[in-house]
């Protein structure tokens, strides 16, 4: 029994002693009305009431402190990396819709076949790092789990109709009908480049699968599956029949790829990425000489080497401690 209940027990029998003294004084005198004994009886009940109540009081536990909670910390964006590389390309055959009204053509050129230009092949170190087909990604990682993401994907494909082939050409030609074959070769007045671009923008969705580390993360195997959706930016630069265009950039169209890569990452950081992608670019509204337009679709196949740095943007990001990595709980493949 604690302080407080040993005054509430003192406070009660100071009260009913009271009262009872004064009962058995009444009593003994006979002098106590009838209205007198009822009303001290119901200030004894009132007493045994007041002690009751003090006492369910005093054994109730204490209602602890409520302690607001934590907020999380909100945040989308768990970890961002960059990356730059190079590529090779090859390109399907493809039908180019070629239109000039004040010529008097509208006509097809069918089956005619492209090439990429390498340029990394040759001399990498004497020319500027965009000169040859490079490529670069952007790419953050927004669930703490780090296997989902988005990325920008830009690939600087050169794509080029290789010279010295025979064409077939279906259509009008200078307001006459044509259909037969033709030698497309830049010293008869024929080329047709996106030389300095097919350009590939992508954006994609980024999916990564964990293989391999090693227990202190400085060593770690990834799959990667890539799949988006974007813009060509092409340079186009062309002549039919020895009438050139003025060359030019332009937005011409839009391209889908699909993307699988395999990423080893050193000391947590520093990554190497291979990967192979097939894309798909339709073009539209090429500009050619003489205000007329060109348009064509193909499909790309490419092999891709980059490096590049992966950094985390939040603070104990688990992805990059020195123990139990969040997709690899033991060293070794991952369940």
């Amino acid at each position: 029994m604690d302080g407080h209940q040993r005054n509430t027990m003192d406070d009660f029998d100071q009260r009913a002693i009271t009262i009872m003294l004064y009962l058995r004084a009444a009593n003994i005198g006979r002098t106590m009305t009838f209205r007198a004994r009822i009303l001290s009886v119901a200030a004894l009940l009132l007493s045994i009431s007041s002690f009751s109540s003090n006492a369910q009081t005093s054994s109730s536990p204490a209602k602890p402190a409520l302690v607001p909670a934590k907020k999380k910390q909100k945040t989308h964006i768990r970890s961002i990396y960059v990356s730059w590389g190079y590529n090779h390309e090859w390109y399907t055959k493809s039908n180019l819709y070629v239109k000039q009204g004040e010529l008097g053509n509208d006509y097809e050129l069918q089956q005619i076949s492209a090439h990429d230009k390498k340029g990394w092949d040759k001399s990498i170190f004497q020319q500027a790092i965009t000169i040859p087909q490079y490529n670069y990604r952007i790419g953050v990682y927004l669930n703490e789990k780090q296997d989902i993401g988005i990325e920008l994907n830009f690939d600087h494909t050169k794509y080029v109709v290789t010279d010295d082939q025979n064409m077939h050409i279906k259509g009008t030609l200078g307001g006459n009908h044509v259909d037969s074959t033709i030698y497309f070769s830049e010293k008869q007045g024929f080329y047709y480049f996106l030389n300095n671009g097919a350009n590939f923008f992508l954006f994609n969705f980024v999916k990564r699968y964990g293989l391999y580390h090693t227990k202190d993360n400085y060593f770690r195997l990834d799959f990667l599956g890539k799949a988006g959706i974007g813009p060509v930016v092409p340079h186009v630069q062309n002549s039919f029949f020895g009438v050139a265009n003025d060359p030019h950039f332009q937005i011409g169209g839009w391209n889908t790829g699909l993307e699988t890569a395999v990423r080893a990452t050193f000391l947590r950081y520093g990554f190497l990425e291979f990967s192979q992608k097939v894309d798909y670019a339709r073009y539209s509204h090429l500009r050619l000489a003489n205000n007329g337009l060109a348009h064509q679709a193909f499909a790309t196949y490419e092999l891709i080497l980059t490096g590049g740095f992966i950094l985390p943007t939040v603070k104990h990001n688990a992805f990059f401690a020195a123990e139990k990595p969040l997709d690899a709980p033991e060293s070794g493949l991952t369940k």
